[in-house]
């Protein structure tokens, strides 16, 4: 069996099993590799760990449920958790914030706003204190735009906090301390797949739809990770605007082709001059 069957079949399993929780034994067994070697190899395709793959495939059930409005007890009983101070626990790491926060918009969510100005245009930066959860390019310095769609009560307030000032190093042309920025995701576990693998493609670089499907385990998925990266939250420093057609088009940009193409050819002659 080839290693990215093995992933799929595990991938499979743990999305079909996932309300009985599976620990890492278990889930090694169904594909015949010691859980040393699964781990490894798991992480090397997917980009997290199997753990963080369970968890990222039980909050988005949860999620779900939680916009029917079901209580936080059901909903831990739904998802398999032992209880709700596990969802609870889940939420706080995964999202920021509490499964009653989530079931609300985001009320009581405390989200930092600024805007500044970078060669490419202006843009709208947004964190928590857990870390980035919005960038995107705006015309205008007024515009919140798919910031208040995604957090509709949540807290705003219009402050610059460390979180911003690492994330704007990266419009400098510094992107030395990539590890020192954080992020605030909120996506599936197959859209957190995807904006990992594109956090691994280096400035200068660019790679095809169809190669970020293969690196991600699922080749015959580069449609589907065409929508993921288009719902990329954070403009740039996860970088989608390296992404292109394997007949070398630009393909889609959510802030326009034109802008894609700037960029990609600013990073281009960066490269360029330092080698």
């Amino acid at each position: 069996m080839l290693d990215y069957q093995r992933i799929e079949q595990a991938i499979r399993f743990i999305r079909e099993n996932f309300q009985d929780q599976p620990d890492l034994d278990e889930i090694a067994r169904q594909i015949h590799l010691s859980p040393f070697h699964f781990q490894r190899l798991f992480k090397e395709w997917a980009g997290v760990s199997p753990k963080k793959f369970l968890q990222f495939t039980s909050i988005e059930y949860a999620k779900q449920l939680l916009q029917q409005q079901k209580t936080l007890a059901t909903v831990s009983f739904e998802t398999g958790l032992s209880g709700t101070s596990r969802l609870h626990d889940l939420f706080i790491r995964i999202e920021g914030m509490t499964p009653g926060e989530y079931q609300q918009g985001g009320k009581n969510l405390h989200i930092y706003y600024s805007h500044a100005e970078t060669v490419f245009g202006n843009i709208l930066l947004a964190s928590t204190d857990k870390g980035i959860c919005h960038i995107s390019f705006v015309k205008e310095t007024s515009d919140l735009g798919d910031l208040i769609n995604h957090f509709p009560a949540a807290v705003f307030e219009q402050k610059t906090d460390l979180h911003q000032q690492e994330a704007l190093k990266m419009f400098r042309d510094d992107w030395s301390d990539l590890d020192k920025i954080k992020l605030h995701l909120k996506g599936t576990p197959f859209q957190i797949k995807v904006w990992n693998a594109l956090l691994q493609i280096p400035m200068g670089s660019l790679k095809s739809y169809l190669e970020i499907a293969n690196e991600i385990g699922d080749p015959k998925a580069s449609r589907a990770v065409g929508t993921a990266i288009g719902n990329n939250p954070i403009a740039y420093v996860i970088p989608c605007h390296r992404v292109i057609t394997s007949s070398g088009n630009l393909g889609g940009y959510h802030w326009g082709i034109d802008r894609k193409s700037a960029i990609i050819g600013w990073e281009a002659a960066r490269e360029s001059v330092r080698v």
